[in-house]
């Protein structure tokens, strides 16, 4: 089966069992599993911050970092399917007690103008307004199709958001995807936010886990919503060292992937009946347009021929490259497309 459902479908590799086998543990909710303060560590430093924090999920650093931004009553700003809003239970409401302002991205990506427009101030309003005090990236985009902000544009968006007094966080599950893609280092992608979550079990190929970095004030904050949420482990260094394995060899070959979902859909596009917008396919994740009503169709003939994907909505499917798919896998998929 050629499996492109999700880069969350990945293995550990042999060496990343052998490195998780080996970690050295602690107790991380007493603050000393040296597997897990070294990971916490490493990726504070490749993003430029002070601190991070381990938790369980990507969805679990946004709540994490949602809550501590904002108060009960406060809005948040973010794209219109962005993962916080659309794929997190609604959590953004029922934890943090904020509403949610929208902004209809192009192939996902806010424009500054939308993002500043959007922010709504108590003060002044007649107290008929929330207090609009985080705005929330997500880079990729995966409701874009997995498509990258240019620096200008995040420049652009945290000069607006800091101009009325708003945080940033940034939903960077797959930010090392947005470096691959943009050609900049994730520090200086993330430079101007408070907040950065980054999943290690998407593109990156660990089985489980996220960090959440930011300044150690900040973070402190994030660690004590942690705890509330359930988020505190014991020996996790166990699942941190799959983490710091991926951060050290998994990182480089990303664009590999981004190179076998642009031959699919360069592929695809020239196939009768089905459509990709190649403008938006910058890194792992291809949205192929079927006929209206047809995706369950044609996800079903696909699975005969041996490939997996998912749906996105009644004329959308989606295929998400990662470390499992080889060139080959890539032309049988091709093959497969095209026989249905």
């Amino acid at each position: 089966m050629i499996d492109l459902r999700s880069d969350t479908v990945t293995q550990p590799s042999e060496g990343m069992r052998e490195a998780m086998a080996k970690a050295k543990v602690g107790d991380d909710v007493l603050g000393d599993d040296p597997t897990v303060i070294a990971l916490q560590e490493k990726m504070a430093r490749m993003l430029g911050k002070e601190a991070g924090l381990f938790v369980p999920s990507g969805t679990m650093a946004n709540i994490v970092a949602v809550r501590t931004h904002t108060s009960p009553g406060d809005e948040i700003v973010t794209e219109l399917n962005s993962h916080v809003y659309r794929y997190e239970a609604g959590a953004f409401a029922v934890l943090s007690g904020c509403s949610v302002a929208l902004v209809h991205g192009e192939n996902g990506l806010m424009d500054p103008e939308d993002v500043s427009n959007a922010i709504r101030k108590a003060e002044g309003s007649l107290s008929h307004y929330p207090d609009g005090s985080l705005v929330c990236v997500e880079n990729t985009s995966q409701g874009g199709g997995g498509t990258a902000y240019p620096l200008e544009r995040l420049d652009a968006i945290c000069k607006v958001s800091r101009e009325k007094n708003c945080k940033l966080h940034m939903d960077g599950a797959r930010l090392f995807n947005a470096a691959a893609a943009s050609n900049a280092s994730p520090a200086r992608i993330v430079r101007g936010f408070d907040t950065v979550s980054i999943c290690l079990s998407k593109g990156l190929g660990a089985p489980v886990g996220s960090v959440l970095v930011g300044s150690k004030e900040t973070l402190a904050e994030a660690h004590r919503w942690r705890k509330m949420f359930g988020g505190g482990m014991r020996q996790s260094g166990v699942i941190a060292a799959a983490g710091l394995y991926a951060l050290e060899n998994n990182v480089d070959r990303l664009h590999d992937d981004h190179k076998r979902a642009r031959r699919l859909a360069e592929a695809v596009n020239e196939i009768d009946g089905l459509s990709v917008n190649l403008d938006a396919v910058q890194s792992n994740i291809v949205f192929i347009g079927v006929e209206k009503g047809k995706t369950q169709e044609v996800i079903g003939a696909l699975s005969e021929q041996g490939v997996e994907i998912l749906g996105i909505d009644d004329s959308t499917v989606r295929a998400v490259f990662h470390l499992h798919i080889t060139d080959n896998n890539v032309e049988k998929a091709i093959e497969a497309f095209t026989q249905i």
